[in-house]
């Protein structure tokens, strides 16, 4: 294999291993992102791991942003073949030593009455709460319109 090609391989590698995490206490936030979204749209999703490296149970409860009027904690369930969203009632645990993943078509984020688009590239600013460790500064990702993993290939 020609250097430049493990080159490439190498670069590709250190760009996709980076993570962006936000810790409070024993609560661990990583690679939050959600999508830009079409001129007038009202409510993005927005997605997220949360590990809980603590010895109790932790429950993530909701939040806010710069950029939405509301955010809500919610899921999605199927219902006779047919995908409801709905707010997540009391928020979601986070057993201890466990991660949640937040991601579309499951538990997810909703920024409700968005006060603006957003926009592929952007860093959107926010707050997320926790019962027992409090609040959390976080920067979310906007990766492009539709997507289905976050920007930069941050995956888990």
């Amino acid at each position: 294999m020609p250097l430049s090609a493990i080159a490439a391989l190498v670069l590709t590698f250190a760009t996709t291993a980076v993570a962006a995490e936000f810790d409070i206490g024993k609560v661990q936030v990583i690679n939050p992102w959600t999508r830009a979204t079409p001129k007038g749209s009202q409510v993005a999703g927005a997605y997220m791991v949360i590990r809980n490296r603590g010895s109790e149970s932790e429950r993530f409860v909701g939040g806010s942003s710069e950029v939405a009027g509301r955010v809500e904690v919610h899921k999605m369930e199927m219902e006779g073949g047919v995908a409801k969203m709905r707010p997540a009632e009391g928020g979601i645990e986070i057993k201890p030593g466990e991660s949640v993943e937040l991601k579309p078509g499951s538990f997810h984020i909703m920024f409700m009455d968005l006060k603006r688009s957003l926009e592929q590239g952007q860093k959107i600013k926010g707050t997320l709460e926790f019962q027992k460790a409090g609040k959390v500064e976080v920067e979310f990702d906007v990766a492009p319109l539709g997507a289905s993993a976050p920007p930069h290939g941050h995956g888990h």
